[in-house]
């Protein structure tokens, strides 16, 4: 007990390292989150405390808890906040840092700005602006090169038989 403990605690410690060790570069626009106005958000779905903390206050899920960095199965991710198609399952990989890693987006669904540290780039929903958690480059966990850090509280699985109800901009990859 007390092993896995202390190794779940140095993968937590090397993981918030490691995401703090990239400065955005001079391309990436910074942008202030703040909390939608009540009649902005009432198209909006309803979220729990932690998701509303995720999602408008930009907090991080702890890792290794979150329902979906260890979820295989096939289908799409959607922003909790808005239902807007965010990233294929095909496009996720297991990263060992405690929350569901994605090497691609769904075109068009995701944002990158300056986080407000000053280090590193926060990946926000297109759509509703919710915060999503943070992109990484250069760290060589897949051929694209490229990692997704996601919150679990800021996406919703859709398992594949069912996203054929999703809006028709969606095509899942074969």
């Amino acid at each position: 007990m007390r092993t896995r403990f202390l190794i779940l605690s140095i993968a937590s410690m090397f993981s918030f390292i490691a995401c703090k060790g990239q400065k955005p570069d001079s391309t990436q626009t910074k942008t202030t989150h703040m909390e939608p106005a009540k009649e902005e958000r009432s198209h909006y779905n309803e979220l729990t405390t932690q998701e509303k903390n995720v999602l408008v206050n930009k907090a991080t899920d702890r890792a290794f808890t979150g329902e979906y960095y260890l979820k295989k199965d096939k289908g799409v991710y959607i922003c909790r906040q808005c239902n807007n198609p965010l990233y294929h399952s095909e496009d996720k990989f297991e990263s060992h840092c405690g929350w569901p890693s994605f090497d691609d987006e769904i075109k068009g669904a995701v944002k990158r700005v300056a986080d407000e540290d000053g280090y590193r780039i926060e990946i926000i929903c297109n759509n509703c602006q919710g915060h999503l958690g943070h992109v990484f480059e250069g760290e060589g966990f897949t051929d694209k090169n490229i990692r997704h850090c996601v919150n679990t509280s800021s996406i919703k699985f859709i398992p594949a038989a069912e996203a054929s109800k999703l809006p028709p901009v969606i095509v899942l990859k074969k």
